[in-house]
């Protein structure tokens, strides 16, 4: 796999003396997404910026593929970059539809293509296509952050550099938005630089995670398993937190097979009284058979149902299993197969019999 992005001994030294960034040297591999995490003011946004300019090196060198970013004219350093901020940063005056055709008209795309291209975006980001005609004001924040990655996709970029741009998020959209930030990028094949504070976004987006300490140092660059599991100094080691093996099970990958048997469950059906169940907790049906969430007296009505939270499927990560479990009313987690139909229960015994926190990276289970 070639290198998009290099950096070579980079530095960013202030008049003042203050060093945001020192003797970087790391490599980003195409068509992956490198994730820089670190505590405030240690230098990521720092080295994010100085890959489009918008802050310049002191000393050394950034080149992306193969070309030195320096010998570039910004303007076309930065139209083959898609950048996306925190608050999306989108124009007031344009309508969704304009903000996303921005850089194409600016590279001298036609206009009708320009658009055209703007609402296959809109579907790609999961944004209905009334929204082409409204204006930023008229969406929440979890939509205008959509139109931002829509718009830094326009131009079809190689390259995008995303600065924290779920942070300012209440915690349902933020993940709702990294789930599908998670199945974007693989998809498309984008070489894509994130900055984040926080070590569970990175560990959930990152193909490979650069952990920067204060004063500008890397710390440790490795994949989200090796991070985990063999920490490169104390700081990272607390950085990543006490928890690492409980968050090492995202890359565990949750296999009925691995199961002698599975427990049972009282199911009930939509609509279906039956009072022998009172107070017991019981699974929610449908017609066909799909679980619908946790009920706790029979009764079948939307009341009493506790949600879906204590649920897992194959190919779920060994994490998500566990969450299940711990969030089920009942403590053992239903597990789901085809059409969502109720295959049993497992509970925490279960788990550690099928070896959790054994084997590493099954599958590469995303969290």
């Amino acid at each position: 796999m070639s290198n998009m992005i290099e950096f070579r001994d980079v530095e960013k030294r202030y008049p003042d003396g203050t060093v945001a960034v020192r003797s970087l040297s790391l490599d980003v591999a195409e068509g992956q997404t490198t994730v820089f995490v670190g505590p405030s003011g240690c230098g990521k946004t720092t080295s994010l910026r100085m890959i489009n300019r918008m802050i310049e090196p002191t000393a050394g060198r950034i080149s992306i593929d193969g070309i030195d970013a320096a010998t570039l004219a910004k303007a076309e350093l930065r139209r083959g970059i898609g950048y996306v901020i925190q608050n999306a940063g989108l124009f007031p005056h344009r309508t969704v539809a304009q903000n996303i055709a921005t850089v194409p008209r600016l590279n001298g795309v036609p206009a009708a293509k320009a658009r055209d291209r703007a609402m296959q975006l809109l579907e790609l980001v999961g944004l209905p296509a009334e929204f082409a005609g409204r204006y930023p004001s008229q969406l929440s924040g979890g939509q205008q952050q959509r139109v931002g990655v829509a718009r830094a996709l326009a131009a079809e970029p190689r390259v995008i550099l995303m600065d924290e741009p779920f942070s300012a998020l209440d915690p349902v959209v933020r993940a709702e938005l990294q789930e599908e930030f998670s199945r974007l990028g693989p998809e498309l094949g984008t070489t894509i630089v994130f900055v984040t504070h926080d070590i569970d976004e990175a560990i959930r987006l990152g193909d490979r995670i650069a952990v920067f300490e204060p004063g500008g140092v890397l710390a440790q660059y490795a994949a989200p398993e090796e991070l985990l599991e063999a920490p490169a100094s104390e700081f990272v080691a607390q950085f990543v937190g006490r928890d690492r093996g409980y968050r090492a099970l995202s890359f565990e990958t949750f296999d009925v097979d691995a199961f002698d048997a599975l427990g049972s469950l009282d199911l009930v059906a939509v609509g279906d009284r039956d009072p022998g169940l009172a107070g017991r907790w019981s699974g929610l049906v449908d017609a066909a058979g799909a679980f619908l969430g946790w009920i706790d007296d029979g009764r079948g009505d939307a009341a009493s149902i506790r949600s879906r939270a204590g649920a897992v499927r194959p190919g779920d990560s060994m994490r998500s299993a566990m969450d299940a479990v711990l969030t089920s009313p009942t403590a053992r987690a239903a597990v789901l197969g085809d059409g969502d139909r109720v295959l049993g229960t497992i509970g925490l015994a279960e788990l550690a019999e099928a070896g959790v926190g054994g084997q590493r990276g099954g599958a590469g289970a995303r969290p």
